[in-house]
């Protein structure tokens, strides 16, 4: 027989040697040059992370203090056996998303525990944060409705806010009275309200006033959504922002992240059983996304278990970062994370170099994560600093002039 000629390329004849130039190409390279003007490029950097907060990159080992590994979890003996038991019993990968190819059993397992530290009827896991937001914010509220979040909510809260089609209203920075204000003007006008707010703040570490904004929901029959991702592991016992003093605050939807002091990856929401039943009925971003691996699952609750099990281990990031900002003479740290800001980007990038040189990893953080003029050091504190690195960053920050006077 005799096949049909066919004019497609052969193999090494597709033309990837010659260079190409089109409208797409040159958009792109007029987007990155007035990316670059403005100092605000961003490359990816192969980096090797290590057991005990180092890194390789290159030639260099560094100590990392800019990574969300809040208890070292993600180098954890116990995770990483409990992934690779569950790889051999489950497989790679899903298949497919949770309601097409069936719910693996260890969704189950990690769902129950996560309701268990939240003190919720029921949780549910997402592929990310990211999709979690994206998906529960448009399932809970539409064009009828009003959304009133602090301005400095992270961005994949906005892009759920941007989804549902509400009317969006920005308070203050923390301030549960300008909620309150905003909500007093605004509330009546619409069918149902969310209130938006991160528990721990990912560029400033501050927290969250929960309890006060809380009172504002219910005093304006709004529901109230916490995003824990940097609380969780981390504040009150590891229950993260929805507890104080070990008793349940009233927050409706508590909201987080598997992948920073759990270890893992994967994002939840714990809140009532028929919230969670509406969820997995009606949030786009959970009915078609593959489900998460078996190895991330397992880990995932594995992690979770130790937060339960090992309270020294979780007042351990607040403690390391409490020591930095002491020895700085810096605001005491509320949380694991503390900002440095410097105003301008280049005086960032050269922050960061120059403690690279030092050895420590710490990212420069510039618009748009943070607001114009606000560029900074974001320290992250983990479990795995010894009192004596926490020491020699302080000691580096402060011959770079770096610290408070």
């Amino acid at each position: 027989m005799i096949l049909p000629q066919s004019s497609a390329p052969l193999a090494g004849d597709w033309g990837y040697d010659r260079p190409m130039t089109n409208a797409l190409d040159d958009f792109a390279r007029d987007k990155l040059a007035a990316i670059e003007a403005a100092t605000l490029t961003r490359r990816l950097k192969p980096t090797v992370r290590q057991a005990g907060g180092g890194v390789r990159r290159g030639p260099s080992r560094l100590l990392s203090f800019c990574d969300n590994d809040y208890l070292g979890l993600s180098q954890h003996p116990a995770l990483k056996r409990a992934a690779m038991d569950a790889t051999e019993r489950f497989g790679a990968g899903a298949g497919a998303s949770r309601l097409v190819t069936g719910d693996n059993p260890l969704y189950q397992a990690l769902e129950a525990r996560l309701a268990r530290i939240k003190g919720t009827e029921a949780a549910i896991v997402f592929g990310s944060g990211y999709l979690a937001n994206i998906g529960i914010i448009p399932t809970l509220v539409g064009a009828d409705d009003l959304i009133v979040a602090d301005e400095l909510v992270h961005a994949c809260l906005h892009a759920g806010a941007r989804l549902a089609r509400a009317e969006i209203l920005l308070f203050r920075h923390n301030d549960a009275e300008d909620c309150q204000r905003l909500l007093g003007l605004a509330r009546r006008n619409h069918r149902h309200c969310l209130i938006l707010t991160e528990g721990v703040f990912s560029m400033d570490g501050d927290r969250a006033p929960v309890a006060a904004l809380g009172a504002a929901a219910r005093a304006h029959d709004a529901w109230l959504l916490v995003d824990d991702a940097h609380a969780l592991g981390v504040i009150n016992g590891g229950r993260g922002s929805g507890f104080t003093d070990g008793e349940r605050l009233p927050v409706e939807l508590q909201m987080g992240t598997l992948s920073k002091a759990v270890g893992a990856y994967g994002g939840y929401l714990a809140a009532s059983r028929p919230v969670i039943e509406l969820i997995v009925n009606r949030a786009r971003s959970l009915i078609y996304t593959t489900a998460l691996p078996p190895g991330t699952l397992a880990a995932a609750e594995k992690g979770l278990e130790l937060i339960e099990s090992d309270p020294g281990l979780v007042a351990k990031p607040v403690a390391r970062a409490r020591a930095f900002t002491q020895a700085l003479n810096l605001p005491a740290a509320v949380s694991a994370i503390v900002p440095l800001i410097l105003g301008d980007e280049a005086r960032a990038l050269d922050a960061a170099d120059r403690l690279a040189q030092r050895g420590f990893l710490v990212t420069a953080i510039r618009p748009p994560t943070v607001p114009d003029g606000s560029s900074r050091l974001r320290f992250t504190f983990s479990a795995e600093h010894r009192e004596e690195d926490v020491a020699a960053l302080a000691e580096a920050v402060r011959a770079l002039g770096l610290g408070a006077p």
